[in-house]
């Protein structure tokens, strides 16, 4: 398919970073000029197409029994897939509101990595929360299927907190492997980060030849038109870069999953949890 008939999905589902999803996927499609999808996916590992009880055994001759809890499942699937219609209906409403005159809007009966994997050849950029459907004002839960579609899609995924802010800066995490570059290529071919300043941050130590693989990586870039600065800074990579981001007050940091990396353990590793939790600006991993 080609780059101009690809398009921004959203995805929607019943939590509290909804409005917000669609208000940055409605920003993401007016700044890249891009088609909006609204998606919303029902669980098939909660809302089953069609109730298998051929495992619950010892009824006996209760099979009106079972005919019930079957069709009590039927029940709960139609009602789910009811109510994803009125939330496709109001995020449609919302994005409207937000300036997007047309959307697209798709329900499926799926896995949520695996229903965003059949979509990746019609996608430029997923938009998801950071919180899933079971959080509360007091006990916020990253979505669990958060680091499954991370690690299944193929394409670039933003990840926002509750509350919107139009992004004005971004932030690169840098740390100059050949699968960093990759992803240096993938913005600058991209309208993704189009038309802001951009900081190019390596953590590590800062030799001759960090150094160069900055200037190296701002060549690239160089075509965005934009201000780049580059910074390099040691320490804990996760700590290193949210107290950057906060020092230069930047709105959104960009992620790749490089290698073996340092940052690779950060974004995929023991720490993916934490550094989610203590997101409160919008995050883009690169796939």
């Amino acid at each position: 398919m080609s780059a101009a008939n690809l398009k921004v999905v959203a995805c929607i589902d019943g939590s509290r970073a909804a409005p917000a999803v669609c208000d940055y996927a409605a920003w993401a499609s007016r700044h890249m000029n891009t088609p909006l999808m609204l998606l919303h996916v029902l669980s098939e590992d909660h809302y089953p197409a069609e109730p298998d009880l051929a495992g619950n055994i010892g009824l006996g001759s209760r099979e009106q029994l079972l005919d019930e809890l079957a069709e009590l499942d039927r029940k709960r699937a139609k009602l789910a897939l009811e109510h994803g219609h009125h939330l496709l209906d109001e995020a449609e409403a919302r994005v409207q509101q937000a300036g997007i005159a047309e959307t697209i809007k798709r329900q499926r009966h799926d896995k949520l990595a695996e229903a965003l994997t059949a979509l990746e050849g019609d996608t430029r950029l997923f938009v998801m929360g950071l919180h899933g459907e079971s959080s509360s004002d007091r006990d916020v839960h990253i979505g669990s299927q958060l680091e499954t579609v991370i690690r299944s899609v193929h394409r670039p995924v933003l990840l926002v907190p509750d509350d919107y802010s139009e992004p004005r800066s971004a932030m690169v995490a840098f740390d100059g492997s050949a699968t960093a570059f990759k992803g240096i290529n993938m913005i600058a071919a991209s309208p993704v980060l189009r038309g802001m300043p951009l900081h190019l941050v390596m953590v590590g130590e800062d030799t001759a030849e960090t150094r160069q693989q900055l200037e190296s990586a701002k060549d690239v870039l160089a075509g965005l038109g934009v201000e780049i600065t580059a910074a390099i800074r040691q320490g804990d990579v996760e700590p290193t870069l949210h107290a950057y981001q906060d020092e230069h007050d930047i709105d959104m940091l960009v992620m790749g999953a490089y290698g073996h990396s340092r940052i690779r353990q950060f974004l995929v590793g023991s720490t993916t949890t934490t550094m989610l939790k203590t997101a409160r600006k919008p995050l883009v991993i690169l796939r």
